[in-house]
């Protein structure tokens, strides 16, 4: 072990203490979510720079609430280049905050979308409860952490909560409509296809977007879990279909899926 007093080993104990409580940046972003402060500041593009208490009384109009605890989570989210911080140039300087490119993803924007749900999607009570057993999957790799704190796998419980099945239809939503958007703008692997299958497609947003762009796209299928696809909303020209991928997926002249290998395991994927 080098001398303890060494600047290496001074760096070495301050990372790992900022690693130790690195929870309070997605904790911290939760709580500007829930408290709806990205929209309060953007105000349809506006973006003017508001102290903690000019942004509350947005945020609660009728009063109340403090704002020395939201500029501390303010401050938080500005060291991680969600807002940028505002001083002028008095005696007694008041800081000010707007929204940077990182923190305008949480704005909602007129379709109603934005990375917001996916924030909060991403901290929820029974996700939550999962993290602090993460440990046990190197311990007993038979049973999942999620499945060990709430009873049950993932797919199923969300199944079962209409609250939780709706944010992640969202947060889908928010995720894949910009993500599309760049991908029509320069792919064009679409031009031969008739019929396209979308695996994991949620409530069938990139299928939608698709259609209008490639209207020789004459048939969508949009395929995911049965209680996912249950609470999809009606688009011309795409069927709904529920299953499971792992036992067989609707023919198609293509098929369509994002980034869903990355939540499965690797006998998932070899099959």
């Amino acid at each position: 072990m080098e001398d303890e007093t060494a600047e290496s080993r001074n760096k070495a104990r301050l990372a790992i203490m900022e690693l130790a409580n690195m929870i309070s940046v997605p904790m911290s972003l939760n709580a500007v979510v829930h408290l709806n402060v990205p929209n309060a500041i953007w105000q349809g593009g506006a973006n003017t720079p508001l102290s903690a208490v000019q942004t509350l009384s947005r945020v609660l109009p009728s009063g109340g609430g403090d704002p020395e605890n939201l500029q501390r989570i303010l401050r938080m989210l500005t060291s991680c280049v969600v807002f940028t911080e505002h001083l002028d140039s008095s005696d007694s300087p008041e800081r000010k905050y707007s929204l940077t490119d990182i923190g305008k993803t949480l704005v909602t924007d007129p379709d109603g979308l934005s990375y917001a749900p996916y924030v909060l999607q991403h901290h929820q009570d029974a996700l939550m409860r999962a993290w602090p057993l993460v440990h046990e999957a190197v311990l007993n790799p038979t049973s999942e952490p999620f499945v060990k704190a709430n009873g049950e796998p993932a797919y199923s419980y969300y199944g079962k909560k209409p609250e939780m099945n709706g944010l992640m239809q969202k947060a889908m939503s928010g995720l894949s409509v910009p993500f599309m958007r760049a991908i029509l703008n320069s792919y064009d692997g679409f031009k031969e296809v008739k019929k396209l299958v979308d695996v994991g497609g949620s409530a069938g947003d990139c299928l939608r977007m698709i259609l209008q762009k490639h209207p020789h796209v004459s048939e969508g299928i949009n395929f995911d879990l049965p209680e996912v696809v249950a609470k999809a909303p009606n688009i011309p020209g795409v069927s709904h279909v529920g299953g499971d991928m792992f036992e067989s997926i609707p023919a198609g002249d293509a098929i369509f899926m994002r980034v869903s290998l990355i939540f499965l395991n690797n006998l998932h994927i070899e099959n």
